[in-house]
């Protein structure tokens, strides 16, 4: 027979005054901040705005949270609980978290180049993931501590605390989450950052053996709500990084922008699962929004590139066993090159030009005199237009967070669905970096990893002056671009920015 008690101080007590209206309030204001802080950043006019709401609601929840669970203790020795008071010891740390957590985002934020935002955010939403591990795993080791648990003295054995059965739910779903947006985060990010290759690693029998550990996860919860055995709680946590790893690495490399945004999304979920864990509201309500706005953006990118949303939750998406013709280095055909000043001969006679970004562009940096460029055609009364494909470059926005930078106007960049058109009356589709998404063979080859994909219609162009290094190289997928071939387009091989900078030259 066992008898449930009052919890024991098993850790330092908090004071919390969570149900104070005012408390409510602010976390409330707070979520308000975080909604105007998504708008903001739908637009890149208005996306300065939307940080400073992120900002701002950010810094009331963190107030917020410290004023209402302030970290009480019992003097050294001391066992009469009359005489706790403030544990400055602990807002010490407490502090001295924030502070280096501070001090390493601010030297990161100046100190990143913009080339590395993709990996950056990566390695950001492993941070995330592993918080809500940490947090799931610090909870089940001391569950009185986080007020999930009653403690239960048996007739026979030692006492032990029991975890509420939502709270194992919520424990349980918070570690899996979490972990697997850890180790799913890194593996994106050692792609990003070129110490893994951007071609998919294909694993035999991958699909049944994701699928059994998936399996084994939801029986293990089920289970871990019945039985709060440790072996049950750290399989989870185990298999769920694992589950992790194996889901991103079948993943290739042109599907990486819609793999960081799916990421994103599940450290959302991971945190919204670890706010009722800590009961803090703020925390649920910053993750709902995050894993929701996460999840719709991958959907509007998995329909910009053609794929299946289930899919991309299953993992392995736009990977073949069998790689078709496209794939592999580029083929030996005939092909045109021309120089700086054909380029801008070319563009300085057009009545159109459309310029097309892609990472190319981002890697050299050329984001500045590509935007001078565009300054001088407009001079010479050309209409000068910037195309941006859903995902060009290596994150969702990447290219117009680079043009921004570069003061392009805003009125003069449009989307593939709004420019699309204008293709076949443009005199000059003017590629820089952009490979993968400019590739004919996405509407042509059904052997292409890429088939399917909306590109942008720049081969419908009467010329196509296209930035390439070298011939020798593919796009990120993997595949040769036809474009390189056709009768109509120019190739300029050189660095992007030095090439840019020679056109400007001609230009004046």
């Amino acid at each position: 027979m066992i008898a449930p008690v009052a919890p024991a101080p098993l850790a330092p007590a908090v004071e919390a005054v969570a149900a104070n209206p005012w408390v409510s309030l602010a976390y409330l204001v707070a979520g308000v901040c975080f909604i105007l802080a998504l708008r903001g950043l739908s637009s890149p006019t208005t996306s300065q705005r939307g940080n400073r709401f992120g900002m701002i609601g950010m810094a009331i929840a963190v107030v917020t949270t410290l004023i209402t669970h302030v970290p009480f203790g019992l003097p050294e020795g001391s066992r009469n609980f009359d005489d706790q008071g403030i544990n400055w010891t602990a807002i010490a740390e407490i502090l001295a978290a924030i502070g280096l957590g501070a001090l390493i985002g601010i030297t990161t934020a100046r100190r990143i180049a913009m080339t590395a935002m993709p990996q950056l955010v990566a390695a950001f939403h492993s941070l995330v993931g592993l918080a809500a591990v940490a947090v799931a795993c610090a909870a089940f080791l001391n569950p009185v501590a986080f007020d999930i648990a009653d403690m239960v003295v048996p007739m026979i054995g030692q006492p032990f605390a029991s975890i509420h059965v939502v709270s194992r739910v919520e424990m349980a779903l918070g570690v899996a989450i979490g972990a697997i947006t850890f180790s799913g985060s890194v593996i994106a990010f050692l792609k990003l950052n070129g110490n893994m290759g951007g071609k998919p690693i294909l694993l035999p029998g991958r699909h049944a053996l994701n699928l059994g550990i998936l399996g084994a996860i939801v029986i293990l919860v089920a289970m871990f709500t019945r039985d709060q055995a440790p072996w049950i709680f750290w399989t989870i946590t185990i298999l769920s990084f694992a589950i992790g790893f194996l889901l991103i690495i079948p993943i290739g490399g042109a599907d990486m922008p819609v793999v960081v945004s799916m990421l994103n999304s599940y450290s959302g979920w991971a945190a919204a699962a670890m706010g009722f864990t800590l009961h803090n509201g703020a925390m649920i309500i910053t993750g709902a929004l995050v894993g929701s706005s996460g999840a719709i953006l991958s959907y509007i990118m998995c329909r910009a590139m053609n794929r299946s949303f289930i899919s991309v939750i299953a993992g392995g998406f736009g990977a073949s066993d069998a790689g078709g013709p496209s794939g592999g280095a580029g083929v030996d055909r005939p092909w045109k090159r021309g120089s700086a000043e054909d380029a801008a001969f070319l563009m300085s006679q057009a009545e159109q030009v459309v310029i097309v970004p892609g990472y190319g562009m981002a890697v050299a940096q050329a984001q500045h005199v590509l935007r001078e460029m565009g300054d001088l055609l407009k001079k010479e009364g050309v209409r000068v237009k910037y195309a941006i494909h859903p995902v060009a470059g290596r994150m969702p926005g990447h290219m117009n967070v680079l043009l921004a930078e570069a003061n392009v106007p805003y009125d003069e960049v449009f989307e593939l669905e709004d420019i699309n058109a204008e293709f076949a009356q443009t005199d000059v589709a003017f590629v820089i970096g952009a490979n993968d998404v400019t590739n004919p063979a996405a509407k042509t080859d059904k052997s292409s990893p890429i088939y399917g994909m909306p590109v942008l219609d720049v081969e419908k162009a009467k010329t196509v002056l296209f930035i390439k290094r070298s011939m020798g190289g593919v796009g990120y997928a993997g595949v040769d671009n036809e474009l390189f071939y056709r009768d109509n387009t120019m190739m300029l091989l050189a660095d992007a920015k030095k090439m840019v900078e020679e056109i400007v030259k001609a230009l004046g």
